[in-house]
């Protein structure tokens, strides 16, 4: 890629050695040894040595020039690209010319240290979010038939069973297949705590092992897994312009001829009116001072940072210009089911009309919902097996047979599911769909405590209905509490029933709950809100998909969102610790501040330093000096947003989550 003050800047991901040293670095060296020797010719000239200092000016010149006098001539003569290296070498040249060779000397100098300054602050946004990638072993331990292999972790393709140690860190990623351990995936997913993992649970690829041995089915290649997909996104959000970033190229591209035609009508009208020289040189210093390099650098540099560092506490931003929206939201609408709760539904209540016992709706509501993918569904199939062992602990497959086979099984999304057990119609589904006779008030009770209910009927009649909790997620409440302090407006939106919604935003301190919504609704809400203030959406679902697509930015949860949310969205988290939505709006908010301050600095200094250029107030020198000082404040400013702020959300404590209990 071409750097923004017309040098080549290295791609993104080319193959280049990032921790060289400085003193080995060529980029470094080059621009340092012309800076050495321009010192050293102003020091021969006090020592009367003027023709070493001439001399040594001339080495200056040359090895400061060449680092961007070539590849601004090429860019010319190939493209026609009047890049801002174009400027600084006709600035030179005619320097020379006029016999100001330590002023042409000083300009290399100074430019060329900027540029390699600039490349060198690119480099590191860059790599610390390619460092990523190094928490990924460069070996995997595996299983072979009775014994174990070590094989490289390139290597590894998916469905092999992969042997992770206490302390070691995951190769890719995989779902566990034997033991029980806790995980520390901080490092992926920016969730601080480490994570109980048994049978049956996700790991991420760079998690750390920090106690049980475990065996992993994996589940994605060694080189294709969360972290390699992390970068990659990152990456190409790097190198996609923001808003900002685009006015920036607005206003710098026109620029460069507009400045070169400025220096033409100061040196031509100058010339007609007075010395020749005298405005010759004043129209080359109007070059240097009007040169828009700390403009057209100002917003990449802190974008680049910024995005990188997100993604070091679990927040991939796919785009520069969503980064930039991410920073004006004021207002998040929320989906419940996943998002608010912890899309862990479990039963808490069995309701049964006379002469019908407890276990025998369940059994019958769980020999169709067997049948179904649907999170409540498996709720109630696991409240079944649990209460069919209970009856019977000493034999282990009691569970199983405690549930009968439906046969005929059909399912109707929103509607329910029905099937045949034993000869008998069972039909599962929601009241607004199910008559509940005799069951109706106690049904509007548990809904009143946040419960999800479904009615079972046999043969028609009701004979039982289940109250289903997912309960909040423990961070919520601070987390709400924390967007409000900070004046960003909270919605929910489900497709739950109204009096659910209302007790579980009523628990979680949200006030503006919009319920009963299909994904076309949730994306009208959407389109409603955002016409009055930026609004995000935060989902997981595939039904959230249109209405992450219609808000300003759509954020996926992304360890657990479906393929189609994280599509759909602007931002994805790789965890599922809500604490990311403050730490990650403050970031941004953050980070377009700085834009703006680096924008406003560049204008100011080019708006001061051209009619000071022309009326003669500066020299080629000082123009040349505070400008590249300029630029380098700049970058510096920019490298800021490469910190990630903390929040209080992001480190207070959360309460205990409560277990939900099937009540006799």
């Amino acid at each position: 890629m071409t750097s923004a003050c017309g040098c080549e800047a290295p791609t993104p991901g080319e193959p280049e050695d990032r921790d060289r040293p400085w003193w080995r670095d060529p980029t470094i060296l080059v621009p340092a040894a012309s800076g050495v020797t321009f010192v050293a010719g102003l020091a021969a000239g006090w020592a009367g040595a003027g023709q070493a200092g001439q001399a040594l000016f001339w080495i200056g010149l040359l090895l400061g020039g060449s680092t961007f006098a070539p590849a601004a001539i090429r860019g010319l003569l190939t493209s026609g690209r009047l890049g801002i290296g174009l400027l600084m070498t006709i600035s030179a040249v005619g320097a020379v010319i006029l016999g100001y060779v330590e002023e042409a000397a000083a300009l290399a100098f100074l430019y060329s240290i900027a540029e390699a300054l600039e490349d060198k602050a690119m480099d590191r946004a860059r790599s610390d979010l390619r460092s990523l990638l190094r928490l990924v072993p460069d070996t995997a331990t595996v299983r072979r038939g009775a014994g174990t292999a070590e094989i490289p972790t390139a290597d590894l393709r998916v469905g092999e069973t992969l042997v992770i140690r206490p302390g070691e860190r995951v190769a890719t990623d995989g779902i566990v297949a034997r033991g029980h351990s806790s995980v520390d995936a901080s490092a992926v997913t920016g969730e601080s705590i480490p994570v109980e993992v048994a049978p049956g649970d996700r790991v991420l690829a760079g998690s750390i092992n920090t106690s049980g041995l475990l065996d992993l089915t994996t589940t994605a290649p060694g080189t294709d897994n969360t972290l390699t997909t992390i970068v990659g996104l990152v990456e190409r959000a790097q190198a996609e312009k923001g808003d900002r970033a685009r006015l920036a190229d607005r206003i710098a591209r026109p620029l460069i001829p507009g400045v070169l035609v400025l220096a033409l009508l100061v040196a031509g009208l100058g010339s007609l009116l007075g010395d020749p020289e005298l405005w010759i040189t004043r129209a080359l210093i109007v070059l240097v001072a009007a040169s828009p390099c700390a403009l057209a650098i100002s917003v990449p540099v802190t974008v680049v940072s910024a995005i990188g560092a997100a993604s070091r506490f679990g927040v991939v931003v796919k785009s520069g210009a969503a980064f930039e929206r991410l920073g004006t939201i004021r207002h998040l609408a929320m989906d419940k089911t996943g998002t608010l709760t912890r899309n862990e539904p479990s039963v808490v209540r069995v309701l049964t009309t006379p002469g019908t016992g407890e276990s025998e709706v369940l059994s019958l509501a769980a020999a169709v919902e067997r049948h179904s993918t649907h999170p409540l569904a498996a709720a109630i199939t696991s409240a079944a097996l649990a209460g069919a062992a209970r009856q019977d602990p000493a034999d282990p497959r009691a569970s199983e047979q405690g549930i009968a086979d439906a046969e005929h099984v059909e399912e109707a999304a929103g509607h329910g599911i029905c099937g045949t057990v034993d000869g008998h119609l069972v039909t599962v589904g929601s009241p607004r769909r199910l008559a509940a006779g005799q069951l109706t008030g106690q049904i509007t009770a548990l809904e009143h405590e946040g419960m999800t209910v479904v009615v079972v009927h046999r043969d028609g009649r009701p004979i039982g209905a289940i109250g289903i909790r997912d309960e909040l997620r423990p961070e919520v409440l601070v987390v709400v509490a924390t967007l409000a302090d900070h004046h960003i407006g909270v919605s929910m939106l489900t497709g739950d029933n109204p009096r659910t919604a209302a007790a579980l935003g009523a628990q979680a301190g949200i006030g503006d709950i919009r319920a009963d919504l299909s994904p076309g609704d949730k994306a009208d809400a959407i389109a409603e809100l955002a016409r009055t203030r930026p609004t995000a959406m935060i989902g997981d679902g595939i039904n959230d998909a249109p209405a992450l697509a219609t808000a300003d930015v759509g954020i996926a949860m992304g360890a657990t969102g479906s393929d189609a949310a994280i599509e759909s969205a602007d931002v994805a988290f790789t965890g599922t610790d809500l604490r990311l939505l403050p730490r990650a709006l403050a970031h941004a908010r953050r980070g377009s501040r700085i834009i703006n301050q680096n924008i406003v600095l560049s204008l100011i200094l080019i708006t001061t330093l051209v009619p000071l250029a022309i009326t003669g107030a500066l020299g080629l020198a000082a123009v040349v000096l505070v400008h590249e000082i300029a630029e380098v404040i700049v970058i510096l400013n920019g490298l800021r947003a490469a910190r990630t702020p903390s929040t209080p959300a992001a480190t207070a404590p959360i309460r205990e989550p409560r277990t939900p209990q099937i009540v006799k």
